[in-house]
């Protein structure tokens, strides 16, 4: 177990080396086991012991600490070598965000969000970061606040994730495979997806199917001259695996407004931003979008 934990930390990401770390941790559990029931009445006598107990609730702290995964646990990780425990990776500092996602060792998405006057460390906007394909069709949240506030103040990914699971439920209902391609969106296209793999990485080439990089963002309490409270900021950049960039920044679209459709089902519009708005605007300085493709 030493051995397999010590390779999978140190080296890029191996289903092997995982698999073999796993499978020795098992063996490990059947071990204790075994020990556990072939020395039982001598082993209550350690019951009695202080340092045991003391034992098992540091072990349990360390549990927690480390599935938690706090700041500096965090930072330790970021040394490793193996992209598993640097899946998704978020930090944010006084100067702005940056989101890695590494989904294959021959694919990086890193977003790096520069942050304006108006963004506030101490007191930082609520913001969410998520995939979606060309029918704005909610594919996958890459990141969104912990707040519990989050859903109200980022009212447009809201709905786009509430929309991706009523038509999860929905397809699920009717036995659909979500791992084969579907229509997800009713009548708005003949290509949708519930695996982001088939846009982020396609099977095959001819399968690649465009998305989009959004981001919300919203400082709540933010008044001007003619808003009560600013609303959030929609910000998006489109991504083509047939015409691949490495570098895009992304563009504010506009804010989002609740409207009805015709048949009276609400819905959420994007509005070009206007006059009114003042201090949101200086929130995001900048969003750069770097995908590193390779060939591996």
């Amino acid at each position: 177990m030493a051995g397999s934990g010590v390779w999978a930390f140190a080296q890029p990401f191996s289903i092997q080396v995982i698999g073999l770390h796993a499978l020795t941790g098992f063996i490990f559990i059947a071990v204790i086991g075994l020990h556990i029931a072939n020395n039982f009445v001598p082993l209550r006598k350690y019951l009695k012991n202080r340092v045991v107990w003391l034992v098992a609730v540091l072990t349990g702290c360390l549990g927690a600490l480390f599935y938690l995964q706090p700041s500096p646990i965090k930072a330790i990780l970021g040394l490793s070598g193996n992209l598993g425990p640097a899946l998704e990776r978020f930090e944010m500092t006084e100067k702005g965000m940056k989101y890695d996602y590494v989904p294959s060792p021959s694919y990086k998405l890193s977003l790096d969000i520069r942050t304006g006057s108006s963004y506030s460390l101490e007191n930082p906007p609520r913001l969410a970061v998520w995939l979606e394909n060309q029918s704005f069709f909610h594919i996958k949240t890459l990141y969104a606040s912990e707040s519990e506030d989050t859903q109200e103040i980022l009212p447009y990914w809201a709905f786009k994730v509430k929309g991706w699971e009523q038509a999860k439920e929905e397809a699920e209902k009717k036995g659909v495979d979500l791992n084969e391609t579907v229509d997800a969106v009713s009548g708005a296209t003949e290509n949708g997806s519930f695996d982001p793999a088939d846009y982020i990485l396609p099977r095959e080439t001819n399968s690649s199917m465009p998305y989009r990089v959004m981001i919300e963002i919203n400082q709540p309490g933010d008044p001007t001259e003619k808003l009560k409270d600013q609303p959030s900021l929609v910000y998006q950049v489109e991504v083509d695996n047939y015409d691949p960039r490495t570098f895009q920044l992304l563009e504010l679209v506009g804010y989002p407004v609740k409207e009805k459709n015709e048949e009276g089902e609400e819905e959420w519009a994007i509005y070009y931003v206007d006059e009114r708005f003042d201090s949101a605007m200086s929130l995001v300085d900048s969003a750069l979008l770097r995908i590193d493709r390779s060939q591996k």
